[in-house]
C-alpha cells in the first residue's frame, strides 16, 4: 500500500487543526482511502515558535516553495491566506503536478479561475470546501448532492463574525462598537477586522458558491458588497417590533435579467430557519428545482471544524490519485466548456422590499409629502409606523417598509426626501428578503 505525503503550508488554527485530526484518526481515514497519509512537510514562517501538535518526523521549513518542489510530496495543503505567496505556492505546486488542497477562500475567489485552468492542464485536482462555511460541507453538497437540481437561488450567513455582532447586539441590547470589542477580545474578530464587518470574507465565499451553483465564472469584482457598520440597536429593535431578524446575508439569485451577486445586512422574517442562525454559526439556504429548499448549518470557523472540511478534502483527492482526470467532478461543478459569461445584474436592477427610518418634523402634511415622492417614484409603502408624539414641530421617528420595488428607484425616492427641511436626519435603508 503507498503511502500518500502531504505538504501543509502554513500552521496556525487551521493547519494545526488539520494535522491534529490527520493523526487522531489516522486508523479511520487509512481505512476510508485505503492509503496510509502521512504529512511529512510543513511550512512555516517561524521554526521555533511552540507548536500546539505533533510535529515528530515532519520537517520543517519557513519556505512554501520547498514543499511545492518537493518530487516525493503528493498532496500540498494551503492554509496560509491572502493571495500572494499562497498563489505562488498553489501554481507552482500544479506546475510540479501536485494535488492541491485550500481553505483560502481570498485565493479561490480572486485567482480560481487561472489556479483551476492550470490544474486541468496538469491534470490534478484542487479541492476547497473548507473556503467556505468551515466544516459546512456546502461546496460539495451543492456540486455533487444537488447535481440533478436547477438551483434558483441561495442565500447565506457565511461570516461568523458578523452573525455574532448582530446576535449579541439583538440579545444583549449592545451597540456595535461594544460587541466588536468583545468578539477582537474573544477571538472572534480580527485585531483589523475590516475583511469581516465590511462584508469582504462573505463576498469571497458567495463568489465561489454562486460559481457552483449557477455554472459561471468566478466574478468576485462584480459582486455588491455591504457590512454592518450602519447597523444600529434602534433598527434590531423596530425589525423585532416588525416580525424580522437582521442577518448579514450573501445572496445569488437567477433573475430574468442575469444573476444576482450580493451581500449585505437583510431583513428576514424571524419564522425562517435561517433567522434563527446564532452566534458564530454559518448556515446556507438552496433553493432547487426538484428538491426544493435545503439548509446547511453547522460552525462556520475554528481549527478543528474546518480542520474537518480540510481533512474531507484530502481523502477526496486520495480516492482519486489513480483515476482518469476526465472522470474527476470538476473543479467548479460543471465542464469549463460549459461555463459561459452570464450577465451580472446591476445592483439598481434588483428587485427587493425595504424598510426605511428617518426622523421628521412632526407636524402636518409632512407624510403626505414623503409617500407622494414614493409614489411617483412607483414605490408602493406596505406599512407606516411613527415612534414618538410630541407636539406639532417636535422631533419623530418614522418607520416604513416598502412593497417590492427597483433598487434604482428606491435611491431617487430616498433622495428627494433627504431635500424635504422636515426631514432631519439621515434615512437608514435595509432590503428585506423573505426567502421563500
Amino acid at each position: 500500500m503507498k503511502v500518500v505525503n502531504v505538504g501543509l503550508i502554513g500552521l496556525g488554527t487551521v493547519g494545526t487543526g488539520t494535522l491534529r485530526i490527520l493523526q487522531r484518526n489516522a486508523q479511520e481515514i487509512t481505512g476510508r482511502t485505503g492509503r496510509d497519509i502521512r504529512v511529512t512537510r510543513v511550512a512555516v514562517s517561524d521554526i521555533n515558535k511552540p507548536r500546539d501538535a505533533n510535529l515528530e518526523g515532519i520537517t520543517l521549513s519557513t519556505d512554501p516553495l520547498d514543499i511545492a518542489h518537493d518530487p516525493e510530496i503528493d498532496i500540498v495543503v494551503e492554509m496560509v491566506g491572502g493571495d500572494s505567496v499562497a498563489k505562488d505556492a498553489v501554481l507552482a505546486a500544479i506546475q510540479h503536478g501536485k494535488h492541491i488542497v485550500t481553505a483560502n477562500k481570498a485565493l479561490i475567489a480572486t485567482h480560481g479561475n487561472e489556479i483551476f485552468t492550470a490544474a486541468e492542464k496538469q491534470q490534478v485536482s484542487v479541492a476547497f470546501e473548507a473556503a467556505v462555511a468551515g466544516g459546512i460541507p456546502v461546496i460539495k453538497a451543492i456540486r455533487e448532492g444537488l447535481a440533478a437540481n436547477r438551483i434558483e437561488w441561495l442565500a447565506g450567513i457565511i461570516n461568523g463574525t458578523c452573525n455574532y455582532i448582530l446576535t449579541r447586539m439583538e440579545q444583549d441590547g449592545l451597540d456595535f462598537s461594544n460587541v466588536l470589542a468583545d468578539a477582537q477580545a474573544l477571538g472572534y474578530a480580527e485585531a483589523d477586522p475590516e475583511f469581516d464587518i465590511e462584508g469582504i470574507d462573505a463576498a469571497h465565499k458567495l463568489t465561489i458558491l454562486a460559481s457552483i451553483a449557477f455554472g459561471i465564472p468566478l466574478q468576485f469584482e462584480k459582486l455588491h458588497v455591504e457590512g454592518i457598520t450602519s447597523i444600529t440597536i434602534e433598527d434590531i429593535r423596530f425589525a423585532a417590533e416588525l416580525g424580522f431578524r437582521i442577518k448579514h446575508l450573501g445572496i445569488a439569485r437567477r433573475s430574468e435579467s442575469g444573476i444576482e451577486l450580493r451581500v449585505h445586512p437583510a431583513m428576514v422574517p424571524a419564522d425562517r430557519l435561517i433567522a434563527s442562525v446564532n452566534g458564530v454559526m454559518n448556515a446556507t439556504l438552496v433553493q432547487s428545482d426538484a428538491v426544493g429548499p435545503t439548509l446547511y448549518y453547522g460552525a462556520g470557523a475554528g481549527a478543528e471544524p474546518t480542520g474537518s472540511a480540510v481533512v474531507a478534502d484530502i481523502v477526496d483527492v486520495v480516492r482519486t490519485l489513480d483515476a482518469d482526470s476526465g472522470s474527476r467532478v470538476p473543479h467548479l461543478a460543471f465542464g469549463t466548456g460549459t461555463m459561459p459569461e452570464q450577465t451580472i445584474v446591476p445592483m439598481g436592477q434588483i428587485e427587493t422590499a425595504y424598510y426605511l427610518r428617518m426622523k421628521v418634523i412632526n407636524r402636518p402634511g409632512v407624510l403626505a409629502a414623503i409617500t407622494r415622492i414614493f409614489g411617483d417614484s412607483d414605490i408602493s409603502i406596505a406599512t407606516i409606523l411613527q415612534k414618538g408624539h410630541g407636539d406639532n414641530n417636535s422631533e419623530v421617528t418614522i418607520i416604513m417598509l416598502t412593497q417590492q420595488a427597483r433598487e434604482s428607484n428606491l435611491e431617487q425616492a430616498v433622495a428627494h426626501v433627504r431635500e424635504l427641511d422636515s426631514v432631519t436626519s439621515d434615512i437608514q435603508s435595509i432590503r428585506l428578503e423573505n426567502l421563500a
